[in-house]
C-alpha cells in the first residue's frame, strides 16, 4: 500500500486526485489550510510555507503530490503569490529532501507555458521561458516553483513536474479562474468576452494523469496533462445551449480589455474586493494556444475523454444554486 501526501488536497484538483487515491487503495494525507471529509483520509491543517507542518504531514510517505497554491489571479498582498506558490514549493521539497521521499510530483501550471506572442503553434513540454517572459505575480511564482522542483530533480530528487491545462467538473467550491469565468456568463453580468484559446480537460482525467505520472513519469520530466482544445467563441454557444441562458456576443477588443483589468486591479487593490478581471488574466488570454498532451499519452497512458459531461456538471451546478437557469 503506497502512503501518499497531497498538499492542497482540498482544493479542486486536490479533492479529485484524493478520491482517485482512496479508490485504489492508498493511504491518503492531507495538508491544507481548511479541513476536508472524505472518508478514510487523514487531514492535517498547516500551509505549505511551515516547515515543521509540512515536516510532520510528511512522516512515514512514500509518495508526495505538491499541489497546494495560489490558483487565483488576484491577491490584495501580491508577496502572498511567491509566498506560497514559490517559497512554499522550496520548504516542502527541502523536507522531502531531508525525509528522503521516494517519489514527488509538482503541479505547476500550463499558464507558464504561453509564449509572448501567439505563433499558431502548439505548445509542448520543449517550451523554454524565462522569468522576465511571465506577465504577472501569479505566473512569475510558479515558474520559479516549477524551476525549483526542476532544479532539485537535477540535483538528484526523483521528481516529476505536471502542467494541468484548464480543468472543469463539479466541485470546485473555490471558485477557481475557469470556474469564475463560466459562472460569470452564466450570470449574464458581461455582455462581452474576450476570444481565446482554452484547452479544457475533465478534472478526473488531470487526477488520473497526476497519479500516472507519480507511476511512470521520468523524473526531471515535465508533462502536459490537458483535454480539448476550444476557442471561447466556440465555446460559448455550447454553454447557452446545454444552460438555456444567453450567452455574451461582442468581443471586446484587447487593447479595451487590457484596461478594464488593468483599472479593475486598481479598484480591487483600494477596496480588497476582488475583481471581476485582472490585467494578468487578460495578457494570459491575450497570449492562449492550443495545447499538445502527446508526450503524456505517449509515456504516461494518459487518455483524456470527452469534456461534454464536465462542461454539463458545471452548468447544472449553477443552475441549482440559480446562476445561469435561463
Amino acid at each position: 500500500m503506497t502512503r501518499a501526501l497531497v498538499t492542497g488536497g482540498c482544493g479542486f484538483i486536490g479533492r479529485h486526485l484524493v478520491e482517485t487515491l482512496r479508490e485504489r487503495g492508498d493511504k491518503v494525507r492531507v495538508l491544507d489550510l481548511v479541513d476536508g471529509d472524505a472518508a478514510g483520509v487523514e487531514y492535517l491543517r498547516g500551509s505549505v510555507d511551515d516547515g515543521a507542518a509540512v515536516d510532520e504531514a510528511l512522516d512515514g510517505v512514500d509518495c508526495l503530490y505538491h499541489l497546494a497554491g495560489i490558483a487565483h489571479l488576484w491577491r490584495r498582498d501580491k508577496d502572498d503569490f511567491d509566498r506560497v506558490n514559490r517559497r512554499g514549493t522550496e520548504v516542502v521539497l527541502k523536507a522531502a529532501a531531508a525525509r528522503r521521499i521516494p517519489r514527488v510530483v509538482h503541479c505547476s501550471t500550463e499558464s507558464i507555458l504561453l509564449p509572448r506572442r501567439r505563433n499558431g503553434a502548439a505548445v509542448n513540454e520543449t517550451v523554454a521561458l524565462a522569468l522576465a517572459d511571465m506577465p504577472g505575480p501569479y505566473t512569475r511564482s510558479k515558474y520559479l516553483g516549477e524551476r525549483a522542483a526542476l532544479e532539485a530533480a537535477g540535483r538528484g530528487m526523483d521528481i516529476v513536474v505536471v502542467n494541468p491545462t484548464v480543468p472543469v467538473g463539479d466541485g470546485d467550491s473555490n471558485m477557481t479562474p475557469p470556474t469564475a469565468m463560466i459562472a460569470l456568463f452564466l450570470s449574464g453580468r458581461s455582455p462581452f468576452f474576450l476570444d481565446c484559446v482554452l484547452n479544457l480537460a475533465d478534472v478526473r482525467d488531470i487526477a488520473g494523469g497526476i497519479v500516472k505520472a507519480g507511476e511512470q513519469g521520468r523524473a526531471g520530466e515535465r508533462y502536459i496533462l490537458g483535454g480539448e482544445n476550444r476557442t471561447l467563441r466556440d465555446l460559448l454557444p455550447e454553454l447557452e445551449r446545454k444552460s438555456g441562458h444567453r450567452m455574451p456576443r461582442h468581443q471586446v477588443p484587447a487593447m479595451v480589455a487590457l484596461a478594464t483589468g488593468i483599472a479593475a486591479g486598481l479598484i480591487a487593490d483600494q477596496t480588497g474586493s476582488p475583481p471581476v478581471v485582472t490585467r494578468e488574466a487578460v495578457q494570459i488570454a491575450l497570449r492562449s494556444a492550443p495545447f499538445d498532451s502527446t508526450k503524456a499519452r505517449r509515456e504516461l497512458g494518459y487518455e483524456p475523454r470527452s469534456i461534454d459531461r464536465a462542461l454539463t456538471e458545471v452548468v447544472d451546478a449553477f443552475k441549482r444554486n440559480g446562476v445561469g437557469g435561463g
